[in-house]
């Protein structure tokens, strides 16, 4: 199988050095509960997705990390790739970039197609889908549908200058404790190990111009030594490096000065939890310090309810139980920021932010008497 070679450190730094300081955020309309609902036909909203954009436009948000799901494109590959159209048409409306993310190993081991039920009441994000899920993982056939996915998405879009990188897994190694760790199949670990290099290849087979990654976040990044095995292949497969982390302004810290040391470019791909310290005003200024992208945990108060904390898994925000702070998202579902301190210094960090290297001029084709 034919495909594009990982990229040198240097081909990698290169290509950071052009781009604007990233600033964004992950991203689902917020009428929906996951990414099937998002990207199926009957539930696909761009006007939603306009309005919203919007929002994020407004404070500067140059970059969106998008989910995307293999049963979507399964039962309607044509329809998929004509709405990752309509949804990059928006995207470039806005002024803004795309990370999509291929597989994710959170959430419920079972995707189905079609309705998805309402939100848990007083529980975050409570029906995010696997991709591919556990028939991915233990058939043949469904493993190798799920690369052809990946394949497909990325060669239909593979010099898309609106696309600015492919996430290939989203948390490969998380089994979902306290959540769906009963349904997952034994040995879920070992069994995305051995898939995470096929997944890579598969990406590459579809030769995008984009740099492919996929994100770190747990485990001790200090040394290759101390990485797990599915770290280590995502470090060793990567052209940059990526990861999540919503720790306080000193793990943050910490965790981006490992990263660095490997050499590569570093994306945050998600941070924020604001009752823990992970908080816009404390990571922005470090991320910005390091020249580090960083994406918000998510976008719009909706349908995931990713404003409750995470320990709403456990014991619901129901009655008169509320959190102190809201988790996660900028927006509220109808447009107003939900800080407008932090939208305040968004904007302030952006304009400080330096500017990117400029593109070199081409060489010149030799003309008629040149030297050759």
């Amino acid at each position: 199988m034919a495909q594009t070679p990982q990229w040198s450190p240097a081909a990698a730094n290169d290509w950071y050095s052009h781009q604007p300081w990233i600033i964004g955020s992950n991203y689902i309309q917020s009428n929906t509960v996951n990414q099937i609902e998002m990207w199926q036909q009957d539930t696909f909203d761009p006007d939603r997705i306009d309005l919203e954009l919007g929002w994020a436009e407004s404070i500067g948000i140059n970059t969106l990390r998008v989910p995307l799901h293999d049963v979507v494109w399964e039962h309607d590959a044509t329809g998929f790739q004509r709405r990752i159209g309509k949804f990059l048409n928006l995207v470039e409306k806005h002024k803004m970039r795309v990370i999509f993310v291929l597989f994710d190993s959170l959430g419920d081991p079972y995707p189905e197609l079609g309705h998805q039920r309402q939100p848990k009441p007083g529980v975050r994000n409570a029906l995010w889908a696997q991709s591919p899920g556990a028939k991915g993982l233990v058939d043949a056939k469904e493993l190798q549908k799920a690369l052809l996915y990946a394949e497909d998405v990325v060669a239909n879009n593979a010099i898309d200058k609106r696309i600015l990188a492919w996430d290939v897994w989203n948390e490969p190694d998380t089994t979902n404790i306290g959540r769906f760790s009963t349904s997952e199949p034994p040995g879920k670990v070992d069994m995305v190990a051995r898939f995470l290099p096929e997944a890579f290849r598969y990406v590459r087979a579809g030769s995008p111009t984009q740099p492919v990654t996929s994100g770190l976040w747990q485990g001790d990044w200090s040394s290759l030594a101390k990485l797990s095995t599915v770290e280590r292949l995502q470090v060793d497969l990567s052209d940059v490096i990526s990861f999540q982390n919503y720790d306080g302004p000193a793990e943050f810290e910490k965790r981006v000065q490992w990263l660095k040391a490997f050499g590569r470019p570093v994306l945050c791909t998600g941070f924020l939890d604001r009752g823990h310290g992970s908080t816009i005003e404390a990571i922005l200024p470090i991320a910005l310090k390091y020249n580090v992208a960083a994406i918000a945990g998510d976008l719009v108060e909706g349908k995931l309810q990713n404003y409750l904390p995470w320990d709403s898994w456990q014991n619901p925000y129901t009655g008169d139980r509320k959190p102190d702070v809201w988790a996660q998202d900028i927006f509220t579902r109808t447009g107003p920021p939900y800080n407008q301190k932090e939208v305040d210094l968004i904007k302030h960090l952006i304009a400080s932010a330096p500017k990117p290297a400029p593109v070199g001029p081409k060489p010149k084709k030799p003309g008629k008497g040149s030297a050759k």
